[in-house]
């Protein structure tokens, strides 16, 4: 679960259009402060035992910071993100990677937030639509990839992708979740699943608390949601809390800046 990881890195991370609510072109992220948050970020990964790849990113794509966004990855296959226009120019780079690595890379139909839309939980998918993603991807992640994918739907454009709501903590078992961000009929499939679940504040997922990286013993997450990060350190898992100031200005936070490859 999340231990081997796809990374690109900051060097041209900046706000040039505005595709999320966090996002201001007046707001720009200081780059040097950027660039040592997703240091952080990926030696907090090594230190974890987790396998990190790098691949730069393009100064044409000041997003590509953002990889989780790229695709969605399963037993070496691909399916490609399908991102906002603005960030349509990723999709060639990220192609190209991952067919040089061996993976069997499918285009997505309709739009698709990749990783971003689309937490792996065993063999079920909980699969976000109607932000970024076309509710016809749910089929084709299912015929592709194997996945019996729950659909989920977020209540407004603050979680326009999935992983800003909703956050998977122990594979199969445990999520941890806002249950304000989502609409009824996705909490009621939430609570049908039978897991375990950890109920977080509307107040720190703002703060990107449920964008973050976990293997089951180890989580990687902002410093902004304190409540959470005590609440899983008392539940015996090491808990790693790194600021993620300049990232926020994009939108995302640690879950973000890593496509899971394995």
């Amino acid at each position: 679960m999340n231990t081997h990881l796809l990374v690109s890195d900051a060097e041209h991370f900046r706000i040039d259009y505005e595709i999320n609510p966090y996002m201001d072109t007046g707001n720009q992220p200081d780059g040097r402060a950027a660039v040592a948050e997703h240091d952080a970020i990926v030696e907090a990964h090594r230190s974890a035992g987790r396998t990190v790849e790098r691949m730069p990113s393009a100064a044409e794509c000041p997003d590509m910071v953002f990889t989780a966004n790229a695709a969605l990855v399963r037993r070496g296959r691909a399916v490609l993100g399908r991102p906002p226009t603005a960030r349509a120019n990723e999709t060639d780079h990220y192609r190209r990677w991952l067919e040089g690595r061996g993976f069997e890379v499918l285009e997505a139909p309709y739009a698709f937030s990749g990783q971003g839309d689309a937490l792996p939980c065993g063999d079920v998918l909980l699969a976000g639509y109607g932000r970024r993603t076309d509710r016809r991807m749910h089929e084709f992640l299912h015929r592709s990839l194997g996945y019996d994918v729950v659909p989920i739907r977020t209540v407004d454009a603050r979680w326009y992708d999935l992983d800003l709501a909703v956050a998977v903590i122990g594979n199969p078992h445990t999520l941890a979740w806002c249950p304000e961000a989502l609409d009824r009929p996705s909490r009621q499939r939430i609570v049908r699943l039978g897991l375990e679940l950890i109920e977080v504040s509307r107040d720190e997922a703002e703060h990107f608390a449920l964008n973050l990286v976990s293997d089951g013993d180890t989580v990687t997450m902002t410093r902004d949601a304190p409540r959470l990060a005590a609440t899983l350190r008392d539940r015996g898992l090491r808990v790693v809390e790194l600021p993620t100031t300049e990232l926020a200005k994009g939108g995302g936070g640690i879950r973000c800046t890593a496509l899971t490859l394995g």
